[in-house]
């Protein structure tokens, strides 16, 4: 080999070098250093056969603003589709068919965004899976509906889905700040 493939050979390895040491420090940011400040949250509903499990990071209040006006620099301002969580955008899997808030949605496994509003929130079941939580494409949308949102007299610091189990089904609960979201699943 000569002085010149020698040289390129020597690039090349500098080169490959440098890119695995850029996708570390991206998986590193992207899977761990984000997390360390909204963690990974799993919730799991089982009722006569269906099993709901939901997927998402749970972002904290830390004194900040959260829901609210785009004036008034809330963190996630009314009427902007949100990914219910932070990272990520969150994940939605049902075992069988169901109906939310009324509508019906296939068995499968979704993403799920909301638009929240100062009395009632829509929610958004949508195709497209995998994604980080700053994208959205609204024509992979399988589902929306409205539900209402209450205000609470405490304040939930953390970000959290839970479910409560009702007579038909359960209702899968958002809570963050003073805002609360039942949405009803059966």
């Amino acid at each position: 080999m000569g002085k010149k493939e020698i040289s390129i050979m020597k690039i090349l390895r500098i080169l490959l070098i440098v890119l695995a040491v850029l996708a570390s420090v991206f998986v590193f940011i992207r899977f761990y250093y984000t997390k360390s400040f909204s963690p990974s949250a799993s919730e799991k509903f089982e009722k006569n056969g269906l099993i709901v499990t939901v997927d998402y990071c749970q972002p904290s209040k830390k004194d900040r603003l959260i829901f609210g006006e785009e004036k008034d620099k809330a963190l996630v301002p009314y009427g902007k589709w949100w990914r219910t969580g932070a990272n990520e955008a969150t994940v939605v899997k049902f075992s069988k068919d169901v109906t939310i808030a009324g509508k019906s949605l296939k068995a499968g496994t979704y993403t799920l965004f909301t638009i929240p509003e100062k009395d009632k929130w829509t929610i958004i079941i949508n195709g497209e899976v995998g994604q980080w939580g700053l994208s959205y494409d609204e024509k992979k949308n399988v589902l929306t509906t409205p539900v209402p949102s209450q205000q609470t007299d405490s304040s939930t610091e953390q970000f959290k889905i839970s479910f409560v189990e009702q007579p038909e089904g359960g209702d899968m609960v958002l809570q963050w700040d003073t805002t609360q979201v039942v949405v009803p699943i059966k």
